[in-house]
């Protein structure tokens, strides 16, 4: 099932969500339909806020990034993130170091909108999967970013919270105007304006 994806305005975006307890929803089917939903907008991540659920878990599948584009030869595949395709429950951030890089990023509840965003370059993090086994683990570059900025959704975070002050301005408008709907999508969307 395809859920329609939370835009920018609504306040489940700005809560800290709460961690789940073991045996309480579906896990397997709540992910899946996160992946249709992240796949049917074209994305790499997707957490549960963007959803409408105020719980600890997200999903990514970083293989667009592993992917060359044939018409560009400058395009370098990230071959590291071929098999990145996880399901984080109750993940918990432990490090982050390295160099901090920029990287432009967009996010599917605010379509239209992308900007430099400055991310250290390795993150440890410590998870559950579907099955309740408890990991730790070390990734860097682009699964470190889209760990990072996936993770941020669960805190409340946006990456528009770290662009700088100058084009935070250049952008109020259009966040304004997603939050109140007038926004064009290739994907079905909810706003808090029209509830």
């Amino acid at each position: 099932m395809i859920y329609p994806i939370v835009a920018f305005g609504d306040p489940i975006l700005r809560k800290e969500t709460r961690f789940i307890e073991q045996g309480e929803f579906d896990l397997k089917e709540i992910s899946d339909n996160m992946f249709e939903t992240m796949y049917n907008a074209s994305g790499v991540g997707l957490a549960s806020p963007q959803v409408g659920m105020n719980i600890r878990l997200f999903v990514v599948d970083g293989t667009p990034f592993s992917e060359a584009d044939e018409d560009d030869e400058d395009d370098e595949p990230d071959l590291s993130l071929a098999d990145f395709k996880k399901v984080f429950v109750n993940p918990e951030i432990l490090e982050q170091d390295g160099e901090e890089w920029g990287f432009e990023e967009g996010c599917l509840s605010i379509p239209g909108i992308r900007g430099e965003v400055f991310r250290p370059e390795r993150v440890k993090i410590k998870y559950r999967d579907l099955e309740w086994n408890e990991y730790i683990e070390e990734y860097e570059g682009l699964a470190a970013r889209i760990i990072q900025h996936e993770y941020d959704h669960l805190l409340g975070k946006l990456f528009v919270d770290y662009l700088p002050t100058l084009k935070k301005q250049f952008i109020k408008k259009k966040l304004s105007d997603i939050s109140k709907g007038k926004v064009d999508s290739d994907y079905r969307m909810k706003f808090a304006s029209r509830r």
